[in-house]
Protein backbone atom coordinates (compact mmCIF):
# COMPACT_ATOMS: atom_id res chain seq x y z
CA UNK A 1 0.00 0.00 0.00
CA UNK A 2 0.98 3.70 -0.75
CA UNK A 3 2.34 5.73 2.05
CA UNK A 4 -0.43 8.98 2.13
CA UNK A 5 1.38 12.48 2.62
CA UNK A 6 -1.43 14.96 4.23
CA UNK A 7 -4.66 14.78 4.06
CA UNK A 8 -5.11 14.95 0.28
CA UNK A 9 -3.00 11.98 0.28
CA UNK A 10 -4.85 10.43 2.50
CA UNK A 11 -8.61 10.98 0.68
CA UNK A 12 -6.95 9.72 -2.60
CA UNK A 13 -5.60 6.71 -0.99
CA UNK A 14 -8.86 5.88 0.61
CA UNK A 15 -11.02 6.72 -3.34
CA UNK A 16 -8.38 4.43 -4.88
CA UNK A 17 -9.02 1.19 -2.28
CA UNK A 18 -12.56 1.47 -2.21
CA UNK A 19 -12.88 2.10 -6.46
CA UNK A 20 -9.92 -0.74 -6.84
CA UNK A 21 -12.46 -2.86 -5.73
CA UNK A 22 -14.78 -2.89 -8.52
CA UNK A 23 -12.37 -4.09 -10.48
CA UNK A 24 -12.07 -1.52 -13.36
CA UNK A 25 -8.32 -0.41 -14.49
CA UNK A 26 -7.31 2.75 -14.06
CA UNK A 27 -7.50 3.53 -17.83
CA UNK A 28 -11.09 2.25 -17.86
CA UNK A 29 -12.22 5.08 -15.02
CA UNK A 30 -10.25 7.55 -17.22
CA UNK A 31 -12.52 6.49 -20.64
CA UNK A 32 -15.65 6.47 -18.91
CA UNK A 33 -15.16 10.12 -18.04
CA UNK A 34 -16.07 11.03 -20.94
CA UNK A 35 -20.06 9.60 -20.25
CA UNK A 36 -20.86 12.52 -18.47
CA UNK A 37 -18.72 14.87 -19.97
CA UNK A 38 -20.73 14.02 -23.35
CA UNK A 39 -24.00 14.32 -21.30
CA UNK A 40 -23.19 17.32 -20.27
CA UNK A 41 -22.66 18.73 -23.62
CA UNK A 42 -25.95 17.43 -24.49
CA UNK A 43 -27.29 19.11 -21.59
CA UNK A 44 -25.97 22.65 -22.54
CA UNK A 45 -27.23 22.11 -25.90
CA UNK A 46 -30.62 21.50 -24.73
CA UNK A 47 -30.81 24.44 -22.19
CA UNK A 48 -29.94 22.67 -19.29
CA UNK A 49 -27.40 24.79 -17.28
CA UNK A 50 -27.76 23.23 -13.62
CA UNK A 51 -27.70 19.51 -15.39
CA UNK A 52 -24.69 20.29 -17.30
CA UNK A 53 -22.93 21.29 -14.25
CA UNK A 54 -23.39 18.32 -12.41
CA UNK A 55 -22.70 15.83 -15.23
CA UNK A 56 -19.30 17.98 -15.94
CA UNK A 57 -18.54 17.95 -12.18
CA UNK A 58 -19.46 14.43 -11.85
CA UNK A 59 -16.83 13.87 -14.78
CA UNK A 60 -14.20 15.22 -13.15
CA UNK A 61 -14.95 13.19 -10.12
CA UNK A 62 -15.02 10.29 -12.32
CA UNK A 63 -11.12 11.07 -13.89
CA UNK A 64 -10.17 11.78 -10.12
CA UNK A 65 -10.83 7.84 -9.43
CA UNK A 66 -8.47 7.05 -12.16
CA UNK A 67 -5.44 7.93 -10.40
CA UNK A 68 -5.90 7.00 -7.40
CA UNK A 69 -7.17 3.63 -8.48
CA UNK A 70 -3.56 3.68 -10.50
CA UNK A 71 -1.20 4.52 -7.32
CA UNK A 72 -3.16 2.12 -4.63
CA UNK A 73 -2.76 -1.10 -7.18
CA UNK A 74 0.74 0.50 -8.54
CA UNK A 75 -0.76 0.57 -12.12
CA UNK A 76 1.06 3.70 -12.92
CA UNK A 77 2.23 3.93 -16.59
CA UNK A 78 3.60 6.23 -18.86
CA UNK A 79 0.55 5.47 -21.24
CA UNK A 80 -2.33 6.11 -18.52
CA UNK A 81 -0.64 9.45 -18.22
CA UNK A 82 -1.03 10.45 -21.45
CA UNK A 83 -4.21 9.13 -22.45
CA UNK A 84 -5.42 10.90 -18.89
CA UNK A 85 -4.13 14.20 -20.35
CA UNK A 86 -6.01 13.75 -23.41
CA UNK A 87 -9.43 12.68 -22.39
CA UNK A 88 -9.35 15.80 -19.72
CA UNK A 89 -8.59 17.85 -22.95
CA UNK A 90 -11.91 16.59 -24.65
CA UNK A 91 -13.72 17.06 -21.57
CA UNK A 92 -12.90 20.39 -21.54
CA UNK A 93 -13.05 21.66 -24.91
CA UNK A 94 -16.71 19.74 -24.69
CA UNK A 95 -17.69 21.94 -21.82
CA UNK A 96 -16.89 24.95 -23.23
CA UNK A 97 -18.57 24.36 -26.55
CA UNK A 98 -21.57 23.57 -24.88
CA UNK A 99 -21.23 26.89 -23.07
CA UNK A 100 -20.94 28.94 -26.24
CA UNK A 101 -23.97 27.26 -27.62
CA UNK A 102 -25.84 27.73 -24.33
CA UNK A 103 -24.68 31.41 -24.55
CA UNK A 104 -25.85 31.71 -28.20
CA UNK A 105 -29.26 29.76 -27.54
CA UNK A 106 -29.96 32.53 -24.50
CA UNK A 107 -29.64 36.12 -23.81
CA UNK A 108 -26.79 37.27 -21.67
CA UNK A 109 -24.81 40.27 -21.51
CA UNK A 110 -21.62 40.53 -23.85
CA UNK A 111 -18.66 41.89 -21.69
CA UNK A 112 -16.96 43.94 -24.45
CA UNK A 113 -16.92 41.24 -27.18
CA UNK A 114 -19.35 38.74 -27.79
CA UNK A 115 -19.24 35.47 -26.23
CA UNK A 116 -18.01 32.94 -28.91
CA UNK A 117 -14.92 35.14 -28.93
CA UNK A 118 -14.22 34.84 -25.29
CA UNK A 119 -15.22 30.81 -25.48
CA UNK A 120 -12.07 31.13 -28.13
CA UNK A 121 -10.20 32.84 -25.61
CA UNK A 122 -11.02 30.54 -23.19
CA UNK A 123 -10.00 27.20 -25.23
CA UNK A 124 -6.67 28.82 -26.37
CA UNK A 125 -5.88 29.46 -22.62
CA UNK A 126 -6.89 26.24 -21.61
CA UNK A 127 -4.73 24.39 -24.42
CA UNK A 128 -2.02 26.44 -24.61
CA UNK A 129 -0.70 25.90 -20.62
CA UNK A 130 -0.30 22.40 -21.66
CA UNK A 131 1.22 22.38 -24.95
CA UNK A 132 3.82 25.07 -23.66
CA UNK A 133 4.94 22.57 -20.64
CA UNK A 134 4.80 19.63 -22.95
CA UNK A 135 6.78 20.89 -25.91
CA UNK A 136 9.30 22.24 -23.33
CA UNK A 137 9.66 18.66 -22.72
CA UNK A 138 9.66 17.68 -25.76
CA UNK A 139 12.24 20.24 -27.19
CA UNK A 140 14.62 19.37 -24.52
CA UNK A 141 14.31 22.57 -22.64
CA UNK A 142 12.62 21.85 -19.74
CA UNK A 143 12.96 17.90 -18.62
CA UNK A 144 13.40 17.84 -15.38
CA UNK A 145 10.41 16.57 -13.61
CA UNK A 146 10.71 19.20 -10.82
CA UNK A 147 10.87 21.92 -13.11
CA UNK A 148 7.82 20.92 -14.80
CA UNK A 149 5.86 21.16 -11.30
CA UNK A 150 7.44 24.93 -10.87
CA UNK A 151 6.53 26.08 -14.31
CA UNK A 152 3.06 26.33 -12.36
CA UNK A 153 1.07 29.87 -13.40
CA UNK A 154 -1.39 31.80 -11.99
CA UNK A 155 -4.35 29.82 -12.91
CA UNK A 156 -3.92 25.80 -13.91
CA UNK A 157 -6.27 23.15 -15.08
CA UNK A 158 -7.98 22.55 -11.24
CA UNK A 159 -8.48 26.41 -10.16
CA UNK A 160 -9.64 26.73 -13.86
CA UNK A 161 -12.17 24.75 -13.72
CA UNK A 162 -13.32 25.01 -10.33
CA UNK A 163 -14.02 28.91 -11.29
CA UNK A 164 -15.90 27.97 -14.55
CA UNK A 165 -18.30 25.57 -12.75
CA UNK A 166 -19.02 28.36 -9.64
CA UNK A 167 -19.56 30.58 -12.83
CA UNK A 168 -22.25 27.63 -14.13
CA UNK A 169 -24.17 27.74 -10.75
CA UNK A 170 -24.11 31.16 -10.43
CA UNK A 171 -25.09 31.63 -13.92
CA UNK A 172 -28.49 29.97 -13.35
CA UNK A 173 -29.64 32.75 -11.42
CA UNK A 174 -28.21 35.09 -13.22
CA UNK A 175 -26.49 34.95 -16.61
CA UNK A 176 -23.86 37.61 -16.04
CA UNK A 177 -21.90 35.91 -13.80
CA UNK A 178 -21.65 32.70 -15.83
CA UNK A 179 -20.29 35.52 -19.06
CA UNK A 180 -17.94 37.35 -16.02
CA UNK A 181 -16.43 34.18 -14.88
CA UNK A 182 -15.88 33.05 -18.41
CA UNK A 183 -14.19 36.37 -19.24
CA UNK A 184 -12.24 36.23 -16.27
CA UNK A 185 -10.87 32.78 -16.62
CA UNK A 186 -10.02 33.39 -20.21
CA UNK A 187 -7.69 36.08 -19.22
CA UNK A 188 -6.01 34.23 -16.47
CA UNK A 189 -5.52 31.06 -18.32
CA UNK A 190 -3.43 33.11 -21.33
CA UNK A 191 -1.72 34.85 -18.74
CA UNK A 192 -0.66 31.76 -17.32
CA UNK A 193 0.49 30.57 -20.88
CA UNK A 194 2.59 34.01 -21.03
CA UNK A 195 4.29 32.71 -17.46
CA UNK A 196 5.04 29.40 -18.50
CA UNK A 197 7.05 30.72 -21.58
CA UNK A 198 8.75 33.21 -19.34
CA UNK A 199 9.53 30.38 -17.46
CA UNK A 200 11.02 28.26 -20.51
CA UNK A 201 13.00 31.25 -21.76
CA UNK A 202 15.07 30.60 -18.56
CA UNK A 203 16.39 27.60 -19.64
CA UNK A 204 16.98 29.09 -23.19
CA UNK A 205 21.02 29.77 -23.41
CA UNK A 206 21.69 31.68 -26.79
Amino acid sequence: MLKATGAGGTTSVKIGIVFSRIGLSPNTWTLLSLIPAVLGFVALLYNHLLLGTFLFILSGLTDAIDGAVARVTGAVTNFGAFLDGVIDRYVEILMYMGLLVFLTNNPAPELFMPHSHWIALLIFGALMPTYIRAYADHRGVVTDPKDHQRMGGILERAERLALIFAGMVLGHFNLAFLVYVIAVVAVLSNMTAVQRILFVLRFIHV
